[in-house]
């Protein structure tokens, strides 16, 4: 919310005029499939509670006008190792098409970080914290399925809550040296407003730079939310395009489950 293809030769390789297609349709719809914070693109700065965990089965796509970049099924888990800090982790079943490449499925590329929120919310200020995420290379590059190199995102986000109104938002660099790629700047901000015990709804501004060497940025409206079952079980859902820049129509949905010790053992840790 992530290839180019290689004709093998003896001695050596042999990069075409469709592989650069290829290369270029990813680097534009692949990082996208892997950004969120769920089911936004735009992350926030709270981690989960020690001991705590969040589990998250979703399925996420990206179409350009060239492209279609899918992750799904696709699992997420977070774990609160620490006071304000959490590990994370995605694994992905990616698919994606063009009409250069046709169409390919297969694992996709890990996304692995933590999350460290370092100033807690008062009623003067936000919550601030850094996420610093990988995108490790797993994914077959030759089938558009993955980057073909690890690459990093290093994002600040803020967060401040006002009664039933939540917003939060900030952005930070990604740094990708494959080949045809570039390092880029991003950023996000988030509204989101409960209605009721049971229903929560947001609206996000994106923007991007361009990832490849001779792509274009984008700047995109996202809109979504998410539906409480229970305050452990809640369904996930956000839908988008761009306003500017590269053409791009995004959406999530997914479902999320969260767990770990009660409040009684939550105060004894603190």
């Amino acid at each position: 919310m992530n290839s180019p293809s290689f004709d093998s030769a003896p001695g050596g390789s042999r990069f075409n005029f469709r592989s650069m297609m290829a290369l270029a349709a990813v680097a534009i719809c692949a990082p996208l499939g892997v950004y969120a914070g769920p089911p936004f693109l735009t992350d926030d700065p709270e981690p989960v509670d020690l001991n705590h965990w969040e589990f998250y089965v979703f399925g996420q796509g990206d179409r350009t006008l060239d492209s279609n970049a899918i992750s799904g099924p696709a699992i997420e888990f977070n774990y609160g190792v620490a006071k304000n800090t959490q590990l994370h982790v995605i694994a992905p079943v990616a698919h994606f098409s063009s009409p250069d490449t046709g169409w390919s499925s297969g694992y996709g590329d890990t996304e692995a970080g933590v999350k460290y929120r370092f100033l807690d919310e008062t009623d003067s200020h936000p919550q601030i914290g850094i996420f610093p995420l990988a995108e490790l290379d797993t994914g077959s590059s030759a089938r558009g399925l993955g980057n073909g190199k690890t690459w990093y995102r290093l994002p600040l986000w803020l967060q401040k809550s006002w009664g039933p109104w939540t917003s939060y938002g900030g952005g930070g660099v990604a740094l990708n040296s494959a080949p045809g790629q570039r390092n880029y700047g991003f950023g996000g901000w988030l509204v989101q407003r409960d209605l009721g015990k049971y229903l929560t709804l947001g609206t996000e501004l994106y923007s991007q730079g361009p990832e490849a060497v001779a792509g274009r940025g984008f700047t995109l409206v996202n809109v979504g939310g998410y539906f409480k079952f229970t305050e452990s079980f809640n369904l996930l859902f956000s839908a988008g395009r761009s306003i500017a820049g590269e053409r791009n129509t995004v959406w999530y949905l997914g479902l999320y489950w969260t767990g770990g010790p009660d409040d009684h053992d939550k105060a004894e840790q603190k």
